[in-house]
């Protein structure tokens, strides 16, 4: 029976590997090791817990009940090691090799990536960032384990549960593409407003899922034309249409500035509260050099982008 003084971490490795990839030849070239290799770290997996963990199908090596319950303490448990092997280690921009891992909504990818990225790519060219949308329920965990380093948007939840920096506050406005017999000025009235037909974006950001709020509680019911789950397909949509969109304004001048279309964009003819976008990180992870640089570089650059926007 294996015990915590007796197992060998690399078999914790080799799991892992195995149920990202669901393939013993694609975790061999992960781990640099031969398939052979893999095979028998697998068997000796499979005494360990008395289970056979992965069944070889047509669509690769399915994990078994038992594996899918080990999965993520075996995750959490590799993840301390390598944030336990990180503190021994002097972070050095430069030369590190290391993956950080933020959750974004798809408004942040679009317009908080390309900055940060040209950032990294000068300061940190050897590091990788991975980004994914983690469910808002989620978050916390996910920053407590280590399984995300930060991440950024409206998530006014998060503030009691994690340390935060304040980036800046977006406001919102209405986007239509420009023609004849659009309203004059920068504000529309609410009767012209609600004679438009709307795109409703069913994006997952809090924030914009706050706007909608706001609307319901207002008694503003708008006419939908057509509901699509993201922003980055909108601009497309809004220039071959006469649609409009309430959206979030530094994205309504990235797509007037990208040549998307030639757009008009007003104020919203009732009083939306602007929204905190906010960069969360767990406070364990406080003294975590990597993280604090990075962090940093974030704070400056998106507070810095806030402020000329």
């Amino acid at each position: 029976m294996a015990t915590f003084n007796n197992m060998d971490l690399n078999l914790l490795r080799v799991f892992q590997a195995i149920a990202d990839e669901r393939s013993l030849t694609q975790a061999g070239n992960r781990l640099h090791l031969s398939q052979p290799a893999v095979s028998y770290a697998l068997g000796r997996l499979r005494l360990i817990f008395d289970d056979p963990l992965f069944i070889r199908t047509k669509e690769g090596m399915q994990p078994t009940p038992t594996a899918v319950e080990l999965s993520k303490p075996i995750s959490r448990a590799l993840q301390a090691v390598q944030d336990a092997l990180r503190y021994a280690e002097r972070f050095d921009p430069l030369s590190s090799t290391r993956v950080f891992r933020a959750s974004m909504t798809d408004v942040a990818e679009m317009v908080f990536l390309p900055p940060v990225c040209e950032q990294l790519n000068e300061l940190a060219p050897s590091t990788r960032l991975h980004v994914e949308q983690v469910a808002s329920a989620q978050i916390e965990e996910a920053l407590r384990t280590g399984r995300l380093d930060f991440a950024i948007g409206n998530l006014p939840a998060l503030k009691p549960l994690t340390h935060y920096e304040l980036l800046f506050r977006e406001s919102y406005v209405c986007m239509t593409r420009r023609r004849d017999g659009l309203p004059q000025g920068e504000q529309l009235a609410l009767d012209e407003f609600l004679a438009m037909s709307h795109v409703l974006v069913q994006s997952a950001e809090s924030s914009h899922q706050q706007v909608e709020d706001s609307f319901r509680t207002l008694g503003i019911h708008r006419k939908i034309g057509l509901d699509i789950p993201h922003f980055s397909v909108l601009p497309r949509i809004l220039a071959r249409s006469d649609l409009a969109a309430t959206l979030p304004l530094r994205i309504a001048r990235m797509f007037q500035s990208e040549g998307h279309g030639d757009f008009v964009v007003y104020q919203l003819p009732v009083d939306i509260p602007a929204v905190d976008v906010t960069l969360h990180w767990h406070a364990d992870f406080d003294s975590d050099a990597g993280s604090s640089w990075l962090r940093q570089l974030i704070v400056g650059l998106l507070q810095e982008y806030g402020r000329s926007s």
